[in-house]
């Protein structure tokens, strides 16, 4: 069933676009409250900082269950019951965290906050499919951007709160915002019905069947799986370096930088504004040199703040710049499966983070902050190899 083009000009209002910019950055958020913590985490357990890193790894492991078992429901039922529901068990996954005595049950409920934290992979197929075609790439361009201040600013604040407050205050106040938000969903986000009629079993099949059909929809998953496996390399070390000389802090300082890394939500509303305007093959390429862009910063200048600060300008504007690009490509396809193609797509992106955060706690354990630069930089260069080999391939051109 397809939605009629007079939904479109009723639902998209300023209103519903922003309250999804917003919401999809508050539970992105939960993602990431972990990672600037992990060392304050560590030392409360007595666990090595190599195993208490599994705590982000689950996360995202979590992250890629839900769009893959979850996300695809949106084209199959009322996306705002789904949303609801699902709010439920984020606030109970949030508060078990808080609550955990030992590092198992975090791993386990950190899982579980990664499962349900999907709901703006349901916001971001809203976007692209009640908007016009020349304003699509601009109106997921500013839900992206919510999002992606929402990764960045919960660095920050968890940072901060976990310094002067204690980590589990992080967890027992993110389940508070996470309450507040979901009454303000229900009263604001309206109904939209759905557009897959058929068994559960024939929607995840359909899944299969456009990531054969869709050469684009592959590139773009394996582009951003690659980008996102170099980005979270650097996030989920970066506490542990920050512990030793020459900066001796603490992860009200990891937090801090996250700041920085802003930029690169900027970097993703640009991208969605200028995604129809220039070649997305040539956005894609810049990105990724700034990918590649950023690790000499951190492995040569990586002993002074200028030269992370500078890395993490890189490493933001590169991922997300070429993130946003990505959507923007797999929503131009199919419209009654938004949802289907945006899971392909991201859970290829978190299974990439989950092993980027795996390969950063095995890097760190066995060769510090060098392996950990070269498996990050090695990362940024496959994803420009790779785009580089495949985007002008007759299957896999695009066209804007």
């Amino acid at each position: 069933m397809q939605l009629k083009e007079e939904s479109n000009t009723q639902y998209l209002t300023k209103t519903t676009l922003w309250l999804m910019a917003i919401g999809a950055g508050l539970v992105v958020a939960n993602n990431y409250y972990n990672q600037p913590l992990l060392g304050m985490i560590a030392k409360e357990f007595g666990e090595s900082e190599a195993a208490t890193s599994k705590v982000a790894m689950f996360t995202q492991i979590g992250y890629a269950a839900g769009l893959l078992l979850i996300i695809p429901l949106g084209d199959m039922f009322k996306r705002k019951k789904i949303i609801l529901i699902d709010f439920v068990f984020i606030i109970v996954s949030l508060l078990v965290s808080a609550m955990s005595q030992s590092l198992t049950v975090m791993i386990v409920a950190s899982f579980f906050i990664g499962l349900t934290s999907v709901v703006p992979q349901i916001f971001v197929p809203i976007a692209a499919q009640l908007s016009a075609p020349e304003e699509k790439g601009k109106n997921v361009g500013i839900v992206m951007s919510g999002l992606l201040v929402g990764i960045l600013a919960s660095r920050v604040f968890s940072g901060l709160l976990g310094e002067y407050l204690g980590w589990r205050e992080v967890f027992y106040i993110a389940a508070a915002m996470m309450v507040v938000l979901g009454v303000l969903i229900a009263w604001l986000l309206p109904n939209m019905q759905p557009t897959f009629k058929g068994t559960y079993g024939q929607l995840m099949s359909s899944i299969l069947k456009y990531t054969k059909e869709l050469p684009s929809l592959r590139l773009a998953s394996l582009r951003g799986a690659l980008g996102f496996g170099s980005f979270s390399i650097f996030w989920t070390t970066l506490t542990f370096r920050l512990e030793q000389a020459p900066y001796f802090q603490g992860s009200d300082v990891a937090g801090l930088l996250g700041i920085v890394g802003i930029v690169g939500a900027l970097a993703a509303s640009l991208a969605g504004y200028v995604s129809g305007k220039i070649d997305r093959n040539k956005i894609i390429a810049i990105a990724c040199l700034l990918l590649i862009a950023a690790w000499p910063f951190f492995g040569i200048w990586g002993s002074s703040y200028i030269g992370l600060i500078i890395g993490i300008i890189f490493l933001d504007m590169g991922l997300q710049g070429m993130h946003v690009t990505n959507q923007t490509i797999v929503f131009s396809s199919h419209p009654e499966a938004s949802n289907r193609l945006n899971t392909v797509y991201m859970v290829s992106y978190f299974v990439g983070g989950s092993l980027g955060t795996f390969i950063a706690g095995q890097a760190w354990g066995k060769f510090g902050w060098d392996g950990v630069v070269v498996a990050g930089g090695t990362l940024a260069m496959l994803c420009l190899i790779v785009h580089l080999l495949l985007c002008n391939r007759g299957k896999y051109r695009i066209s804007n």
